[in-house]
């Protein structure tokens, strides 16, 4: 049923899986290496074709100094924290306090309830375009980071109340009926007996919605449109030109861009994995 250990496999399986495996690993990385290549070559080695070729001149500063200078870089990183920290706090605390509500309390409509939470990830985000942007605009919410900040927290609840709820329902109830019998109150139940055992879930699910809403590119297209509130995903097209392509800058951007993302991850690393590990072993 599960793939059997590269161990107890043949001397020839583990010979050809030490070799395949770095090649695998290369072509992968491949798309990575290239952005990386093409963000410290010049101009010149993209306009006469060198595209994939060894830079004739490596400019490492010159490019990333220029995506500062070039274009309102600073502004568009600032955006982005602006508006996924944020998104972040609200749509986990949310989803501590539905999936608390859900996985405790025992009620009828729990379950139709947790079902339209399920039901709202599978709903194309794309159809819904049109509506999101109409609302936006007739409250005055278009082309603002708050009008990111709330529909980015409105949109990503529904599946972080889905994660909540099934890590908090897998803990002993009987750790919180004891509580109750103790004589303590719900919302110091929630804070002080549920919260501490699922912080590695917490910590999770922070980095997950950290990272979609950062590297969000649709709705940051879609809800904005002066270069005031772009976050750095959608800012970075502004190093290109009506006739000139600066794919250099756009590499150089695009790497810079991917640098909190990843920080976050390996900051939060064993917080991360324990979190999609809790309960997997009774």
């Amino acid at each position: 049923m599960f793939p059997r250990p590269i161990e107890k496999s043949t001397q020839a399986v583990q010979i050809s899986y030490k070799i395949f495996l770095p090649i695998a690993l290369f072509i992968w990385l491949l798309p990575l290496l290239a952005i990386v290549m093409t963000s410290i070559r010049p101009a010149a080695d993209i306009n006469s074709g060198n595209v994939f070729g060894w830079p004739s001149d490596f400019q490492v500063i010159a490019n990333y100094t220029a995506v500062f200078t070039q274009s309102a870089a600073l502004t568009y990183l600032k955006n982005s924290f602006f508006i996924t920290v944020p998104t972040m706090i609200v749509s986990v605390s949310l989803a501590c306090l539905a999936g608390y509500a859900l996985a405790i309390y025992k009620f009828k409509a729990a379950l139709p309830l947790f079902f339209i939470f399920v039901a709202g990830n599978f709903v194309p985000y794309q159809i819904l375009m049109v509506p999101v942007r109409d609302l936006s605009v007739r409250t005055g919410l278009y082309d603002t980071v708050t009008g990111l900040v709330l529909f980015h927290s409105a949109f990503q609840t529904g599946f972080c109340t889905l994660f909540m709820r099934n890590f908090i329902k897998a803990l002993p109830f009987d750790l919180i009926e004891s509580a109750r019998i103790e004589g303590v109150g719900e919302f110091k139940i929630f804070w002080y007996l549920v919260l501490p055992l699922v912080r590695p879930a917490i910590a999770a699910l922070a980095v997950l919605i950290f990272t979609f809403v950062w590297n969000d590119f649709f709705w940051a297209t879609v809800l904005t449109q002066g270069e005031a509130s772009k976050p750095i995903t959608a800012g970075v097209r502004a190093l290109n030109g009506q006739f000139v392509n600066n794919w250099h800058l756009v590499s150089a951007a695009s790497l810079l861009a991917a640098i909190p993302p990843v920080a976050m991850f390996f900051l939060m690393q064993k917080h991360f994995i324990a979190g999609l590990t809790l309960g997997a072993v009774k």
